[in-house]
């Protein structure tokens, strides 16, 4: 009797530990800015400039923000080819692009250049907006510097009249992430081989942290920290945005960044159509997912414009 009793706890301490390794899960999240937008159809306002492709614009220093819904020029169709030609090789999982067109549009190029993603849908997700910049929209730049120095503060910092805070902006993408967690969760752990992938993964996200901290020059590659990573997300949202993402991923969120990585750098206002990229594990607990492990992979990155007479 004693000992059936020592061999069933026995194979309920294997089984708890299995199910522990079972609720991980490691997947990619890319980030892509959207490409430039065209200057002929916004004659009434424009969209946040954050170093965005060259546009009458850029040009003009016009500010943009959630109040104008364009299309791209011919430079910004150019920048997201490019970016869909670098993103070919990568079987995204999942694609969440915010519902603004010069957004979607952007996505549409990368998916239409991908060798593995013919037909696949996107999710238009409202939170994944630009920061909204209310009375300095249509404005020139100046006008909003003008605004914060008189309010002493930074125009980063400054929150024009009607506009979103810092704050609701970092709310709009946690809420984002949660709601990704939990998809990524409830699809991925509901079967043996995905979850058994996904426990392995983990593995791989410690390593490639180590690897991180190593002198390890970065090769540059457009599959840069997927190895052993079997689901990938692309994300397609807009400079402002991305740039509080990096930061609540990186500060509120203890994510780990790539060796000799400076902070001026990896908060940097992210150019048209720039990458980054991120290795997040999750696991499965009471009260819902929970974020175990965050990997920075890089930042910003435009190798894939570097042909472009326009590429900045």
């Amino acid at each position: 009797m004693t000992s059936n009793v020592t061999h069933n706890c026995s194979r309920t301490k294997q089984e708890v530990v299995r199910e522990r390794l079972l609720k991980m899960f490691t997947f990619s999240l890319t980030f892509v800015r959207q490409a430039c937008v065209s200057c002929q159809v916004l004659q009434h306002a424009v969209w946040l400039h954050v170093c965005l492709g060259e546009t009458q614009y850029n040009r003009e220093k016009l500010l943009q923000g959630q109040g104008v819904d364009t299309l791209l020029s011919e430079t910004g169709v150019q920048q997201a080819e490019a970016a869909g030609q670098y993103l070919k090789d990568i079987a995204f999982t999942k694609v969440f692009v915010s519902n603004l067109q010069r957004a979607v549009q952007t996505a549409e190029i990368i998916l239409r250049n991908n060798s593995h993603c013919s037909g696949m849908e996107m999710v238009l997700e409202p939170l994944l907006r630009e920061r909204g910049f209310g009375v300095a929209e249509g404005r020139h730049k100046e006008y909003l510097k003008n605004m914060a120095n008189a309010a002493g503060q930074s125009c980063r910092d400054y929150t024009p009249p009607g506009g979103e805070t810092l704050d609701q902006v970092k709310l709009r993408f946690k809420k984002f992430l949660k709601a990704l967690f939990k998809q990524m969760l409830d699809e991925h752990l509901s079967s043996g081989p995905a979850a058994s992938s996904g426990a392995s993964a983990s593995g791989d996200v410690a390593q490639g942290t180590a690897a991180v901290a190593s002198n390890t020059p970065p090769r540059c590659s457009a599959d840069d920290g997927l190895q052993g990573v079997l689901v990938h997300t692309l994300v397609v949202s807009h400079g402002a945005y991305i740039r509080v993402a990096i930061w609540h991923l990186v500060e509120d969120l203890n994510c780990a960044l790539p060796a000799g990585a400076k902070m001026q750098q990896v908060f940097s206002p992210c150019p048209n159509t720039g990458i980054s990229r991120f290795i997040l594990t999750l696991s499965e607990s009471e009260s819902g997912p929970v974020l175990s492990a965050a990997r920075c992979v890089f930042t910003n990155r435009k190798d894939h414009l570097e042909n472009l007479a326009d590429g900045e």
